[in-house]
């Protein structure tokens, strides 16, 4: 099977914003990629109007992604580009598209909330559910957005990358989180930020009014168990700049923060399998505050 980079698309500026971003990732990888439409069927008593009828809303759906991906091969020559539609319910289609990609990207609003497929509950169970890497890419989103300023301090796509960061868990660190983010660090040939965010057990508030030095000595703890979680991977990956932020306060602000200066955040997701109906608790609350407030494209990877 050819492996594919993924983007949703509905028409939205969101999803454009994630089929270019899509474009931009499938060059960096060398692979094609594919465009998924998701037409729902409309209910029978509204396929009866003349203007809202099956046919009419079909012929809009087939429409959308073909000239969307007409442009991209004008604005992205050299990489192969393909469409399909898909019909049923747009969170059980899109997992199931998430399958066999390399990831699958959708557009999300931002500051705003979550639009586009990323509007309501159909986004946020594609997120809970996807077992492949996901990007949440927000409208407006454009390449010169991840890379740094030209020498007059104007943003260039054809400056360097801002720094992927990655959001890391020492107490659970992820092989194929940690992997994830430094091959993308490596194919944007940019410094890799590792944020650890980390509060005090709350019997720690006591001493810390008695001893202002107890809190320096845990915040060097702290450092050190970062270092050694990335120790082995400085040494697999040699050509990628490390550098390790451990910071007392919450995990989603500092990784909020550091969005603004990145090209992509990454994040985990650990696999909780249930049904669909749960979809909030499996999402978590660093990542879940990162994908509303996050101004850079956010990766959200799955593992066990």
């Amino acid at each position: 099977m050819v492996r594919t980079v993924v983007a949703g698309l509905d028409g939205s500026p969101e999803s454009r914003a994630a089929a270019e971003w899509a474009a931009r990732e499938a060059k960096l990888r060398g692979l094609p990629l594919k465009l998924v439409h998701v037409w729902e069927p409309v209910p029978a008593p509204m396929a009866q109007a003349p203007l809202l009828g099956a046919e009419t809303q079909q012929h809009w759906s087939e429409r959308i992604p073909r000239e969307a991906a007409e442009g991209l091969r004008l604005r992205h020559p050299g990489i192969e580009v393909t469409q399909e539609q898909l019909s049923g319910r747009p969170a059980d289609v899109l997992v199931e598209a998430a399958k066999d990609a390399e990831l699958l990207a959708l557009g999300s609003r931002g500051l705003s909330g979550l639009g586009g497929f990323m509007e309501g509950s159909v986004g946020l169970a594609v997120v809970a559910h996807a077992e492949r890497p996901l990007v949440l890419v927000r409208a407006g989103d454009q390449a010169s957005d991840e890379h740094e300023s030209d020498p007059v301090g104007i943003p260039s796509a054809e400056a360097p990358f801002r720094p992927v960061v990655l959001g890391l868990d020492t107490d659970s660190p992820d092989d194929a989180v940690i992997a994830f983010a430094f091959e993308e660090a490596a194919r944007r040939a940019t410094a890799l930020r590792v944020v650890r965010g980390w509060n005090l057990p709350p019997y720690y508030v006591y001493g810390l009014s008695v001893d202002l030095t107890l809190h320096d000595g845990i915040a060097r703890q702290k450092a050190a168990e970062l270092t050694e979680a990335l120790r082995p991977w400085r040494q697999k990956y040699p050509n990628v700049e490390v550098v390790e932020e451990s910071r007392s306060g919450s995990p989603a602000n500092h990784l909020v923060d550091t969005s603004r200066e990145s090209s992509l955040v990454v994040l985990g997701r650990r696999i909780r399998r249930s049904s669909f109906g749960a979809f909030g608790a499996h999402i978590g609350p660093v990542t879940h505050a990162v994908l509303h407030h996050a101004t850079a494209p956010v990766a959200v990877v799955a593992h066990n």
